[in-house]
């Protein structure tokens, strides 16, 4: 059996709209360590991984490792019956037909529940390697959200380079360019979640699609900090903390420089 309450409702719609218009359906496998999902993309250029440690819930009880096949965007549409200030607990059998969320009000005046057919779906479990990143920057998560909106204004691509003095992000579009240097400001009066770290080996440059930075965007209300992690010629890992909770990762393959060139020609 697996059953999980949650104090704060309305962090599970955080994390679902950070994820909705990626996958539309994922298997979230439920373990003694907590609740965990790991998703392609229908063109399989990204990657989700998402973690909910079991300790960030209030009661949290797994028997045995289960997985739930669920529609994100069903399951989006029922979250959304819920106060962002609800208590909601999951609850299903080891082998689930059905899952049941049950939604609390703080002043316990409103009960509500409903029931959601799971699904088979046939994916791969996907192993995200440990990589150890040549070049790792953590900033503000409204900033990248704000440099990745005005980048996709110009372009459809955004080349992202990162060296000791910072990390410069680029564009070119029908009409014309734009580039933003963010310089490392690791000390000084702001608060922690308002500087910007660079930590580097080697430097890195690559391009990826605005389309899919702009979608990972989504987390933002989820960490007040990003962190972006780069290796050459290998995808980017774009990670939001949850506090005490987890985390929300995506995983962006590189586009690649011939292809760009072979849509151009």
């Amino acid at each position: 059996m697996f059953e999980a309450r949650l104090l704060q409702g309305g962090l599970l719609k955080k994390v679902l709209d950070s994820i909705k218009d990626i996958i539309t359906e994922g298997n979230f496998d439920c373990s003694p360590n907590g609740l965990s999902l790991q998703a392609m993309d229908s063109s399989h250029v990204s990657l989700i991984d998402i973690l909910l440690e079991s300790e960030g819930f209030e009661h949290y009880r797994c028997d045995r490792n289960i997985p739930m096949g669920l529609n994100i965007t069903n399951l989006v549409k029922m979250i959304k019956c819920a106060g962002s200030e609800d208590i909601v607990t999951i609850k299903c059998e080891d082998k689930p037909d059905n899952v049941t969320f049950l939604f609390e009000s703080k002043d316990n005046d409103k009960i509500s529940d409903f029931e959601m057919k799971t699904m088979t779906i046939d994916d791969e479990h996907l192993l995200v390697p440990d990589q150890t990143y040549t070049a790792v920057v953590k900033m503000p998560s409204a900033e990248f959200q704000r440099l990745c909106r005005d980048m996709a204004a110009i372009g459809d691509t955004v080349n992202i380079s990162v060296t000791k003095e910072g990390v410069r992000f680029s564009t070119t579009g029908d009409m014309g360019t734009a580039n933003i240097t963010v310089r490392p400001n690791p000390s000084g009066d702001q608060k922690e979640e308002e500087r910007t770290e660079v930590q580097i080996t080697e430097p890195v440059s690559a391009g990826f699609a605005l389309r899919y930075l702009n979608s990972f965007t989504k987390a933002t209300p989820l960490s007040p900090t990003v962190t972006l992690g780069m290796v050459p010629n290998l995808p980017i890992v774009v990670e939001y903390k949850i506090a005490d909770m987890g985390h929300v990762r995506y995983y962006l393959a590189p586009k690649i420089e011939d292809e760009e060139n072979a849509v151009e020609a």
